[in-house]
């Protein structure tokens, strides 16, 4: 049967705007294409944090991820250089031990965009950087660890003695002086990103000399932690499933405000050279302090509402974590 003309000029005009139309729509509904290059393992912390935000995109239907791991720094630009290559439209990854190939890949291809960790300044117009700047839970961390220790000595493990490493003990270590004037630190570095055993001696070496609470700012030092039978703050991650009757609390990053803000910036080609830093903080829900946890009432309730009362300031402006990149020294 066929259909009336009066009833045909209606269908074909709606017909005529959805050829129209599903360009663009077809184009807004595509899955950006991502990359992600990392030096260590998925399941190191501060990998873990990108990894998981990014696959959190990936289940959402937005982006098309694909990463790897354990590149070596000597095939960092070549991984970077195939990625842009193979269509990927953003790109993130960590640069701290290649900054100038890294920089020097965004300049060749400067219609691909890229978000990489780094210590350096954004470079237009399309390297961004980040850093998680997690100091202010790492400074709540800070109150609990000098409240919970009774020798007054914490030791802390830490990767390299970088920034980003750096103002996070800082953070931590004026946290446990506000609770503990007492306290004194010990401070050192293992010179690697992930290598358990070798931070774990280090811990051991601290507690040894009585160190009673130890800031795991590496993986390894919890489990000397448990082993020694003493207590243990994370970084990054909650490790505390992992350790019930170690881990008190842990400063966690949550990457998903950076890289949510990254790809809604590609997707609408608004994206240029900026520092993505503070989507890590408290303020962006970008940073936390874990939950208490099985150490729930094991607090003294004085620590903890200090504790409370601080991270009320920060959330409302009223009281600023001081940023000192400087390399951390031992006060013992």
């Amino acid at each position: 049967m066929s259909v009336p003309a009066f009833r045909r000029r209606p269908l074909i005009a709606l017909a005529a705007s959805l050829a129209l139309a599903l360009p663009g729509w077809a184009q807004a509904q595509a899955k950006l294409k991502v990359a992600a290059i990392y030096t260590v393992p998925f399941e190191q912390q501060w990998v873990s944090r990108i990894h998981k935000a990014l696959k959190a995109a990936e289940a959402r239907g937005e982006i098309e991820y694909k990463a790897s791991e354990n590149v070596a720094n000597a095939d960092y630009e070549r991984v970077m250089r195939e990625y842009a290559n193979g269509g990927n439209q953003l790109i993130v990854g960590e640069a701290f031990a290649v900054e100038a190939a890294a920089r020097k890949v965004a300049k060749d291809f400067p219609k691909t965009s890229f978000l990489m960790g780094s210590s350096g300044k954004p470079q237009a117009p399309n390297f961004s950087v980040f850093d998680n700047y997690i100091q202010e839970p790492a400074y709540l961390t800070g109150m609990i660890a000098g409240g919970m220790s009774k020798s007054n000595q914490i030791g802390l493990v830490g990767g390299f003695p970088i920034p980003e490493v750096n103002r996070l003990m800082h953070a931590f270590m004026a946290g446990a002086k506000e609770t503990n004037p007492k306290v004194s630190f010990t401070v050192t570095f293992i010179n690697s990103w992930f290598d358990p055993p070798k931070a774990k001696e280090a811990a051991f070496a601290m507690i040894d000399k009585g160190a009673d609470v130890m800031y795991a700012e590496r993986f390894g030092v919890s489990d000397a932690a448990k082993e020694r039978k003493v207590l243990a703050i994370g970084n990054v991650i909650d490790t505390q499933p992992d350790y019930p009757e170690t881990v008190v609390a842990s400063a966690i990053w949550h990457m998903e405000p950076s890289i949510d803000a990254a790809i809604k910036a590609v997707k609408g080609g608004s994206f240029k050279a900026e520092d993505y830093g503070p989507y890590s903080m408290m303020k962006h829900k970008g940073s936390s302090l874990s939950p208490l946890g099985t150490f729930e009432g094991k607090v003294p309730a004085d620590i903890m509402a200090k504790v409370k009362a601080r991270e009320a300031d920060i959330l409302a402006g009223k009281f600023t974590v001081k940023v000192d990149d400087s390399q951390p020294k031992s006060s013992r």
